[in-house]
């Protein structure tokens, strides 16, 4: 085949892969809020989160954090995200600290239960566009919050609310009830080698 009949030939492949493309994305008509859950043993969960509130945040649209375990970290991305833009991020660490550190199931139970109701004023505010709830499947893996409520809350929220849900574990029936789950696979990490957890990568 001479290089004019290959580039001829990748040009029809890719004009027929346009078209199919084209059509697929064509038929896709509906718009809702999404409900989106990060679960798995890899890294990542979080940060990808965070990676969807800086694009709502470029649209404009206003996000809101609950962290349900984590304390109150200086996180770069919570100081990244409100530099940014203010007026466009509510952030609320309501956790004391992963239960290992507590000792203290009636006072992590508490913290939860505190988090879930920010997290449930929030996504009735029609301000917001996106709601992050990081760690939340680690506080119904450990059954400090009613599963079943958290489920009514989530199906409540306004039609156009975006809300994404973090951390390991996720229960069968947010898995369900979710529109999008990624579950991130760990193949390797650095804490194996003896690496400490360090500043602009963990937080």
């Amino acid at each position: 085949m001479t290089e004019s009949e290959d580039s001829a030939r990748h040009r029809a492949k890719m004009a027929h892969r346009k078209a199919v493309q084209d059509a697929e994305v064509a038929s896709k008509t509906v718009e809702k809020g999404l409900l989106m859950v990060h679960t798995g043993t890899g890294k990542g969960k979080s940060t990808a989160a965070f990676g969807l509130a800086l694009r709502m945040i470029g649209r404009g649209r206003k996000v809101g954090v609950v962290q349900f375990i984590k304390g109150a970290w200086s996180t770069g991305e919570k100081l990244a995200l409100e530099a940014m833009a203010p007026d466009l991020v509510e952030w609320h660490a309501l956790g004391e600290g992963f239960t290992w550190e507590t000792q203290d199931k009636a006072r992590d139970i508490a913290a939860c239960e505190r988090a879930w109701e920010t997290a449930l004023a929030m996504m009735a505010n029609p301000d917001f566009g996106l709601v992050v709830l990081d760690e939340l499947n680690i506080a119904l893996r450990y059954d400090y919050l009613p599963l079943d409520n958290v489920l009514a809350g989530l199906a409540a929220r306004p039609k156009d609310l975006h809300v994404v849900v973090t951390g390991r574990n996720a229960k069968p029936p947010l898995i369900e009830a979710a529109d999008l789950v990624t579950e991130m696979t760990l193949v390797k990490h650095h804490f194996k080698a003896g690496v400490k957890t360090q500043e602009g990568i963990e937080y």
